[in-house]
């Protein structure tokens, strides 16, 4: 398998660094808010990778985390605490069960759109475990890795916070290729600036609860004084704690390589002189227009606001395939509408395709599968088989990696109703007497039921209506 590595920027063979077991960590969301369409394309994009690799016999151990404190409005250490400014918008006190309930609220929300979009379904799958992190469950961790820090020199003490020295680790910004004296990290007029911070682009490990974050409700006892970690040190500890030093692959989306992962590779590598992750893969995002879908712009549309429009959230997942992952993707309702209709074409060839494998489209599948995830590509395979007529159990083998569920659609689509097949027997009575005035009207009457009705040398054929 060959995958494009946004650490070397450019496409490398990929294999385990031991066995067959591939360890994944996946930048989680912060859960102060619902998720929107773009971010659930991330987590699309995580759910086929991982697919590929079970696909190509590998084992994988993927731990994604959810961000329940130390998240600031800034991906940076600027603004407010996401989840503080949750309960300010929904009117809950300031209290710790306040931010509690906020979070399992939104975490729920988030793991329900993805069972919605069939991504990390195949928890019975013997070669796949996964680990959900919280980072407020985590605290000892990160206090830990930052003592590791501090003891080690890269790290310092304010009376705001501890911060890593950046100009402590020669490597800073080599994700993005960028050296540190050209990275810019203007800071609005309005937002609070440690005075004492030795560079303008250090971080902090640990917030104090003191000065700006005197009324934080969460908040735990370090060497340094009550207070909560950084966002960055979070995931370097949960990652460290469930996959060792070194990770196999590190996901999340573009938005987060400049600030977040080049923070985690820093501090990371810093505590343990080992690569953090030897490879790094970066969705693009989904546009509206000319401007990324997020919330702080107000422009975000969540999975629900498409299923009150009528569209199959499978709909959803067949959009985002439509493009490589590495590539941005322009929003419209119109545009998934035409997925839809195209996933349910695809529902109903699936019905008529006879038994028996494709060999060579499985070879093309996987050979497009293997360059850097070319799922595009394989969608085109796909409707190759459906043209064809053949290859079903091909067509099976394939929706283990484009996850459409198609099996169980097959299934649906194939069970009819008991009302049904009386009407047809009604039916096929009426044809044979040649009363072709009931023979219609019996097929209007199984119309308006969903079904289609097609007389065919072999006799009647029936077939679930999908959705136009």
């Amino acid at each position: 398998m060959n995958f494009y590595n946004t650490l070397s920027k450019k496409i490398e063979n990929f294999k385990p660094q031991k066995g067959k077991t591939v360890k994944i960590y996946t930048c989680g969301p912060t859960v102060y808010n619902y998720a929107h369409i773009g971010n659930l394309r991330a987590y699309i994009f995580d759910d086929i990778l991982i697919r590929a690799l079970l696909y190509n016999g590998y084992k994988v151990d993927h731990v994604i985390n959810l961000t329940d404190i130390g998240h600031l409005t800034s991906d940076a250490d600027a603004g407010e605490d996401k989840m503080m400014k949750a309960l300010a918008r929904e009117g809950f006190p300031l209290t710790l069960e306040s931010m509690k309930k906020i979070a399992e609220k939104y975490t729920v929300a988030f793991q329900d759109d993805l069972k919605k979009l069939n991504i990390f379904e195949y928890t019975e799958n013997k070669n796949y475990k996964i680990t959900w992190a919280k980072a407020s469950d985590h605290i000892k961790e990160q206090i830990d890795l930052v003592k590791i820090l501090v003891e080690k020199g890269f790290a310092y003490e304010t009376d705001q916070a501890i911060y890593f020295d950046v100009k402590k680790f020669p490597d800073y910004g080599k994700l993005t290729g960028q050296k540190l004296e050209e990275k810019k990290t203007a800071v609005r007029k309005e937002v609070f600036e440690d005075k004492d911070k030795k560079n303008q682009a250090d971080f902090a490990l640990w917030f104090k609860r003191a000065g700006r974050f005197a009324g934080h409700v969460m908040y735990w006892p370090s060497p340094w004084g009550d207070g909560f970690p950084g966002w960055h040190i979070e995931c370097s500890a949960m990652a460290m704690k469930y996959l060792g030093e070194t990770l196999d692959i590190h996901t999340g989306g573009v938005d987060h390589i400049s600030v977040h992962h080049t923070n985690e590779i820093a501090q990371s590598e810093a505590a343990t002189g080992k690569t953090f992750s030897r490879f790094w893969m970066h969705n693009e995002f989904i546009v509206i227009g000319k401007d990324k879908m997020a919330k702080s712009a107000g422009t975000f549309i969540t999975l629900n606001s498409l299923i009150e429009k009528g569209l199959n959230p499978l709909a959803y997942r067949y959009f985002c395939l439509g493009a490589h992952y590495r590539q941005q993707l322009n929003f419209s309702f119109e545009a998934v509408g035409a997925a839809e209709n195209a996933l349910n074409n695809l529902y109903s060839a699936t019905i008529d395709l006879k038994k028996g494998d494709d060999i060579p489209a499985e070879e093309e599948f996987k050979k497009l599968l293997d360059n850097d995830l070319g799922v595009p590509e394989d969608l085109a395979v796909v409707w190759k088989i459906v043209k064809t007529g053949n290859g079903i159990d091909s067509l099976l083998k394939f929706d283990e990696v484009l996850g459409f569920d198609i099996k169980n659609k097959i299934k649906e689509l194939s069970e009819i109703p008991e009302k049904i097949k009386k009407l047809l027997e009604e039916r096929e009575e009426a044809r044979k007497n040649k009363d072709w005035v009931r023979a219609d009207e019996i097929r209007k009457r199984i119309e308006v039921d969903g079904y289609n009705v097609l007389d065919t040398a072999e006799g009647q054929k029936i077939k679930l209506k999908v959705k136009a």
